[in-house]
This record gives structure tokens, C-alpha cells and sequence, in this order.
């Protein structure tokens, strides 16, 4: 596995982790329907332009199911958790997403994690918890609850298009599902928000880098990552979301960092690179077919190729 292909998926979480900033800093709190819908729907006619393919047949309702729960709520939940919790708590809450997702990959594909990437992922996942139990200040229970039910959503929605994979290129799929997402998320946001919220300079800056940059250009770099490099692996190059998140909400923010946050950065950072060497021995990912999907886990071991992150 290249070097560069490492680098191309931390791209991914790397700007999700800084989305949380942005979102908390700059974008309008009171307004998380439009914030998610501008979000959403610009990004997907962008990829939509890109892959030059309209739906087919059953991926009319398919990519509406997957749009309203990888799009649609998933991306209110996370507009909501990231006005209300510190960017550190709330990056590393979601950051166990694409753990959650190779469990159930294991559990529903049969697609077994290898013993290093279990080790990288252990060590990921204590880190993690160590920058949630150093985060300071009070934790609002509903930004918990919102986005541990993104979290939960993330998982099923990402394993429900993996069931569903035919072939189909992911620019496309993954396409169809932000403009379902968004459009509904646009809908909703006319009916309950009213009008769209008054915007400057800064606040159109932040709708353009958590469209463009954090939605577009992440879901392609997390996509061809998954395509050549072990699913388990992708999964803890994901725990780059709450360094990041931790990073800028102590440069941008200025959130004070606990010692125990530093050492949990400094594991998390250690798990990663465990994963992504446990990935270069084992090869690059493997697309799985339509006789794969529909056969189940009987099947045998699959790769996760066509899933929806945070």
C-alpha cells in the first residue's frame, strides 16, 4: 500500500475533525436545518456534475433511504453536537464511527479485522476516551445524545449501502445520496426555519469549506481509500477526527488542554500507525461483488467499498 493513499484518506477526517470548529465558531446556532441543507445539497450537485450519472432503476429509493439517514439526519445530529459540545468531545464521540462500522462490517459481512489492526484500533480507542475524559467544562446531555445517534446512524447507513453495492461507481452513489439528503434537509429547513439566516463574509467562508472541502472532497478521499486500503485500517485513519478536533479547538478556540489529552492524542496517534502497517502487509482493499453481497456472510470475507462517514 502507497504512501500516498494513506495520506489521501486522512483527508477525510482530518476536515471532519475541523468541521466541528467551524461549525461551533462560525455558522449560525440556531439555524442547523439550513446548516446542514447548505451543506449537503450544493456538495452533491458538485459531485453529481462530476460523475454525470443519474440513478437507475432501484437506486431511486435506495439513494433516498441512504440520503435521509447518512445525509439528512446524520448531518443535523452532528450541526446539533457541534453547537453544543466543546469541539474535542464531540469529534472524539464521532470518531468511534468507523470503529462502530467495522464491528457491524464483521458482524453482517463476515469481514474480519486482522490482529494488528485490533491492536491499532485498542489503542485508538483509549486514546480517544482518554481526550473525552480530559475534555473541561460542563457536557450538555442532548449534544451527548445527538451525537451518539449520529454515531449509531453512521454505522447502520454505511453497512446498509455496503449490502446494496452492485457496481455501481461510488462518485455516483455517493452523489445521489447528498442531493436526497439535501434536498430534504432544504424542504425541512423552508418549513420550520422560514428564511434562509442573514450571512457575512465569515459565515459564507464556513458553508463553503464544510460543503466543498468537508463533504465533497472528504467523502472522495475517504471513498478511494476504501478502495485500496483494508476497511479495519480506513476505519482507525478515522481517529484523525478528534486530533483534529482537539488541535483546533485548542488553536482556534482556545480550549484548554488537559495533560491526559495530550497522552491520548499521542495513543490515538500510535493506533493509526499500527493500522496503516498492518494494512501495507496485507495488501490493498478488495471490491465486493454482487454474488458476495446478496449471499451475506456465508460468503465469506468481504471489503467495505461503498459507505457514507461523519
Amino acid at each position: 500500500m502507497e504512501a500516498k493513499w494513506i495520506a489521501v484518506t486522512a483527508v477525510a477526517p482530518l476536515s471532519w475533525g475541523a468541521t466541528y470548529v467551524v461549525t461551533r465558531q462560525v455558522l449560525p446556532a440556531d439555524s442547523p436545518l439550513w446548516g446542514s441543507a447548505i451543506r449537503a445539497l450544493p456538495a452533491g450537485l458538485l459531485l453529481l456534475v462530476l460523475a454525470r450519472r443519474l440513478p437507475r432503476r432501484s437506486w431511486w429509493w435506495r439513494s433516498l433511504v441512504l440520503g435521509t439517514i447518512n445525509i439528512g439526519a446524520f448531518f443535523l445530529l452532528v450541526y446539533v453536537a457541534a453547537q453544543a459540545l466543546p469541539s474535542s468531545v464531540a469529534a472524539s464521540i464521532m470518531a468511534l464511527a468507523p470503529l462502530a462500522l467495522t464491528g457491524f462490517a464483521w458482524w453482517l459481512l463476515a469481514q474480519c479485522p486482522t490482529a494488528r489492526t485490533v491492536v491499532g484500533a485498542a489503542s485508538g480507542i483509549a486514546g480517544v476516551l482518554l481526550l473525552i475524559g480530559g475534555a473541561r467544562g460542563d457536557l450538555s446531555v442532548a449534544g451527548v445524545m445527538a451525537s451518539a445517534s449520529a454515531l449509531a446512524l453512521s454505522a447502520f447507513g454505511s453497512v446498509l449501502a455496503t449490502r446494496w453495492a452492485d457496481g455501481t461507481p461510488v462518485l455516483a452513489t455517493t452523489a445521489w445520496q447528498l442531493v436526497a439528503g439535501g434536498t430534504m434537509l432544504t424542504l425541512a429547513a423552508v418549513t420550520i426555519e422560514g428564511s434562509p439566516p442573514a450571512v457575512d463574509l465569515p459565515v459564507v467562508a464556513g458553508y463553503a469549506f464544510t460543503s466543498v472541502v468537508a463533504t465533497a472532497l472528504a467523502f472522495v478521499c475517504w471513498f478511494a481509500g476504501l478502495q485500496r486500503i483494508r476497511a479495519g485500517a480506513v476505519g482507525v485513519i478515522g481517529l484523525l477526527n478528534p486530533v483534529a478536533g482537539v488541535a483546533l479547538g485548542a488553536v482556534v478556540a482556545h480550549e484548554r488542554l488537559a495533560p491526559v489529552q495530550l497522552v491520548g492524542i499521542a495513543l490515538t496517534l500510535a493506533g493509526i500507525a499500527v493500522a496503516t502497517r498492518a494494512a501495507a502487509g496485507a495488501g490493498g482493499a478488495t471490491r465486493a461483488t454482487p454474488e458476495m453481497i446478496a449471499s451475506g456472510p456465508a460468503a465469506g470475507p468481504s471489503r467495505l467499498v461503498d459507505r457514507s462517514p461523519q
